[in-house]
Order: C-alpha cells, then sequence, then structure tokens
C-alpha cells in the first residue's frame, strides 16, 4: 500500500468518523456541521488555486539554477541556513509556503534544505509574528518562542539529511 493511500484512507476515514458523531448527536448538529463545513471549504478553495497558481509563476520566474545554487543538494549547512531565513521571509498561509517549497523541491532543491524551509516558515514567519503574535501576546513569551524554536529547522534538516530524505 502507498503512503498517500495509506493517507488518503485516514484522512476520509477521519471525515467518516466526524460524521458519524455528528450523526450521532442529532439531525440538527449533522445539518449544522454540514453547512458551516461546505463554507469553509468553498472559502479555502480560491485561496488554494491561487496559491498552486502563484506558486507556478514563483517557479517560472526563479530560474532553477539559484534554487539549485542555493537550495541544492550540495549547497550543505550554508544551504539549510538559506532556507531558514528564505522560509522566515516568506509572507503568507500554509497554500503558499508549502507550495513554495514543493516548487523548490521540484526545481532541484535538496530534501534538507526545503525541509528546513518549511519548517523555518511555520515556525518564525515575520509577517505573522508582527501582525499576529506581537499585538496579541507579551513580547517577552514572542521573544522567548521564537529563541526556543531556532534549532528546529535545523534539527529537522540534520534528520532528513541522516535518513536521505524528507
Amino acid at each position: 500500500m502507498s503512503a498517500a493511500l495509506l493517507i488518503d484512507i485516514l484522512l476520509w476515514g477521519s471525515v467518516a468518523g466526524v460524521a458519524y458523531i455528528a450523526w450521532r448527536r442529532g439531525r440538527m448538529v449533522l445539518v449544522s456541521s454540514l453547512r458551516e463545513g461546505s463554507l469553509e471549504f468553498a472559502g479555502i478553495m480560491p485561496r488554494i488555486a491561487i496559491g498552486v497558481v502563484g506558486s507556478g509563476y514563483i517557479a517560472a520566474v526563479i530560474p532553477q539554477e539559484i534554487i539549485t545554487g542555493w537550495l541544492g543538494p550540495h549547497s550543505g549547512w550554508l544551504g539549510v541556513l538559506t532556507a531558514v531565513i528564505a522560509g522566515a521571509a516568506t509572507p503568507g498561509g500554509p497554500v503558499v509556503g508549502f507550495s513554495i517549497g514543493a516548487v523548490a523541491l521540484k526545481a532541484g532543491g535538496g530534501p534538507p534544505q526545503v525541509t528546513a524551509y518549511v519548517v523555518a516558515w511555520a515556525l518564525f514567519a515575520f509577517q505573522r509574528v508582527i501582525l499576529w503574535e506581537i499585538p496579541f501576546m507579551p513580547a517577552r513569551f514572542v521573544w522567548f518562542r521564537a529563541a526556543v524554536s531556532v534549532p528546529f529547522p535545523f534539527l529537522a534538516a540534520a534528520i532528513a539529511m541522516a535518513i536521505g530524505r524528507p
């Protein structure tokens, strides 16, 4: 069984499980859940489409030589550091961050470097820290969280290097 099939089975199984729980709680809960879920789905689909198309444009604009030079499999730890900085500087949501990571991987980026990029994006996206974390959390906590999180992209890259794949 392939990993993609297993993931599909797990995802659809969880959907079926949540639908069963909603059904057991009553028709009103099931109908309300289906309505809200449909609205969320309709709201996220344009974002996914824009992210996928946008990452295609990014792939077309950035020459492959730059990606393989800066983030290629032979760039080593300097490539990991570059990926961490690029990940932290990438604005946008998961559709953008993961799409750019997939594009970089297909364009010749090394798996450890792309792994570091995605993890750094998830932990340090500057625009998210500035727009959401600093206004709503104490600055001391934000700096502490960021400092504690610094090793994780490097650790993820080291694990990817050790096992030879992301």
